[in-house]
């Protein structure tokens, strides 16, 4: 948000001042010669590639999925028909978040609302339904597991699935996420197994992906959800290469795998790509800047592939609202196109009803044209980093990455990035955030078209939310028993008794929890096994 220290004073949603105008004598003297890198050299703040989007355009990458597993099926087909370039699966949240199977009393008690965030997948042959006909040997597919606890279950099934049909997972291409900031830091969920498993748990998918799916992205570290949480952009910033930080010196510690091998397989991430035009573009920016500073300083590594930062972006839904939400459509446009000027790889944008519901057909497809149009209309894909020289978007990345790096240090101070986490410190930092900018709301200072301002308009266009399915509890629950009833239970058993001894080893879970879900082994049982474990995190949230 915009925030005024006086009359005449603008800062930035970092806390950066704005000037009235800039000139060549407020880049940084550090930063200067910087700007005259190529894209695709060294730090790669200016882009991933020489030619940028004139040889490979951004992905589409739309995030998709209700109900049940058929009906995300149905959804991620009719987005691929329309142009999508890759596709990501979306487990439903009363489940997955918790690793609970639709019998638990916990999921019982708001049954109304299973499916609403996703499509329910408690085994191996819901996970096969909804990728039923999806082209995962030819396409980049992102196989949910946004939760770390989940992340094991949802690539294994992926994975199981896939070799069901016969493909080599040494070519299949995807991502997982597996992120931190979701619900540890975000949505904190009821029950989820602490830090310090979390991490062996991420570090067990680097490694294993490593060795075994080299066109895999192992973990995807969320900047996404640490700024919807309320961390600023250079908090995000900090806050993803504090996260980095953990899974490279624990890989280091451990010594399975090499550093820099492991390093590309992190070199993939999330941002969110919001409102302010030039801070969010000179964000993207800056992180590749840090990455490739932070490997050649803190692991000594200037491998080009690895050194170069991989970057996803989706446009903030948090900044769709509800009221007159067909000008969410002008937002989503805006805050793609700050997405592609920061050089992203992939891009997602939010729906323009998604502050009313999940995402319409209709919502869904105007978010692919958005980044269509963009593409093949503007010419905005013939020259790579149209900004760089620009003498406000260069200091600003100059700025964004120096108080970045004060965030990161300051997380250090903490402990790390699970200690802030475990200490509730970085919960803080975001409160203190989300007062500031309800604050500006409510004095005024921030305007919200349609919202604190321009509330009067009459306009005949209504959208009606679209809320998925109704039936997706009772499809589940009845597909579990059927799970449940025929399957090779003694296959199954053991499945899990070999899992269980591995989570309470120090060996790779990976391996077995491939084996587990070929044995039909369902998602509460694999999280009930993680409760007797690891037990639960110790959340510090006070209530």
């Amino acid at each position: 948000m915009n925030t005024k220290d006086s009359p005449g004073v603008i800062r930035s949603s970092s806390g950066i001042e704005l000037k009235n105008y800039y000139t060549a004598e407020d880049i940084p003297e550090s930063h200067r010669h910087r700007v005259h890198s190529a894209p695709g050299d060294a730090p790669y703040h200016r882009g991933w590639h020489p030619t940028g989007y004139r040889s490979k355009p951004w992905r589409i990458f739309q995030l998709s999925g209700f109900g049940k597993p058929e009906d995300e099926n149905e959804r991620i087909k009719f987005l691929l028909k329309n142009g999508e370039t890759g596709f990501i699966m979306e487990h439903d949240r009363n489940t997955a978040d918790h690793c609970y199977n639709v019998d638990h009393p916990e999921v019982v008690a708001r049954r109304e609302d299973v499916g609403l965030t996703g499509a329910v997948m408690q085994s191996v042959r819901d996970i096969a339904i909804c990728l039923d006909g999806l082209p995962v040997d030819t396409s980049f597919g992102h196989a949910g597991g946004a939760v770390v606890q989940h992340a094991p279950f949802a690539l294994a099934g992926y994975w199981t699935v896939a070799k069901k049909r016969g493909y080599d997972l040494s070519k299949i291409a995807g991502t997982g996420q597996s992120d931190f900031n979701l619900t540890y830091l975000g949505c904190v969920t009821k029950q989820q197994i602490p830090t310090d498993a979390g991490l062996r748990f991420n570090t067990d998918i680097i490694e294993f992906c490593g060795e075994h799916l080299p066109r895999w992205v192992p973990v995807s570290i969320a900047g996404y959800n640490a700024a919807d949480t309320g961390l600023s952009p250079d908090q995000e910033l900090g806050t993803l290469f504090a996260n980095a930080v953990e899974y490279l010196d624990e890989i280091k510690r451990r010594g399975n795998v090499p550093l820099e091998q492991a390093a590309k397989g992190c070199a993939g991430v999330s941002f969110r790509a919001s409102i302010h035009i030039f801070e969010e573009a000179a964000k993207l920016r800056a992180a590749r800047l840090m990455w490739s500073d932070l490997l050649r300083s803190r692991y000594n590594i200037t491998d080009p592939k690895t050194a170069n930062l991989r970057i996803h972006c989706v446009t903030a839904g948090s900044k769709m609202t509800y009221q007159q939400p067909l000008n969410n459509i002008v937002r989503g446009t805006l805050m793609a196109l700050t997405a592609a000027m920061g050089g992203v790889q992939s891009l997602g944008v939010s729906g323009y009803d998604e502050a009313l519901s999940i995402p319409s057909e209709h919502a869904h497809q105007m978010s692919l044209r958005i980044q269509q149009v963009i593409q093949e209309e503007t010419n905005f894909c013939a020259v790579t980093d149209p900004l760089g020289g620009s003498y406000y978007v260069e200091t600003l990345t100059a700025q964004l990455a120096e108080k970045a790096w004060e965030f990161f240090e300051e997380i250090q101070q903490q402990g790390g990035y699970l200690a802030s986490l475990d200490s509730g410190w970085l919960h803080a930092k975001a409160a203190e955030n989300q007062h500031s900018e309800f604050m500006a709301l409510e004095s005024g200072e921030q305007h919200i078209v349609g919202v604190t301002c321009a509330r009067e308009d009459e306009s005949p266009f209504e959208v009606d939310g679209f809320m998925g399915t109704d039936d997706a509890f009772d499809v589940a629950t009845e597909r579990l028993q059927e799970t449940l009833r025929t399957r090779h239970e003694a296959g199954a058993c053991a499945a899990m008794k070999n899992l269980e001894a591995v989570c309470r080893s120090e060996t790779n879970i990976m391996p077995v929890m491939l084996d587990a879900l070929e044995a039909e082994v369902t998602l509460g049982e694999i999280g009930d096994i993680y409760r007797d474990v690891f037990g639960d995190w110790n959340t510090p949230i006070q209530t």
